[in-house]
């Protein structure tokens, strides 16, 4: 799995509570939807479709929350990382 995580490392003088994004790039888009409503339980997000790949076999979604902490912004990277439904997060 491909990850991009030069936001992850470094304190990015953020004033929380703020709204993050995360770009998920898939091949199953059903599976990807039932794994972020498990991972994020009863937190409010939206889960938006943005393209699919040139050559059709990839999804690309943008999941928008809010993030409580460098902590949670973090934790939730690593969460997603561990997804066997997502192939690279930007």
């Amino acid at each position: 799995m491909g990850t991009s995580n030069e936001n992850l490392d470094k304190e990015l003088g953020l004033d929380y509570p703020v709204n993050w994004e995360y770009k998920l790039i898939t091949d199953t888009s059903d599976d990807l939807k039932n794994s972020i409503k498990e991972l994020l339980g009863n937190r409010n997000y939206k889960l938006v479709f943005s393209k699919k790949s040139k050559n059709g076999k990839y999804d690309s979604y943008i999941l928008s929350l809010t993030v409580h902490s460098d902590e949670d912004r973090k934790g939730i990277y690593e969460s997603l990382k561990k997804d066997k439904n997502i192939k690279i997060i930007i």
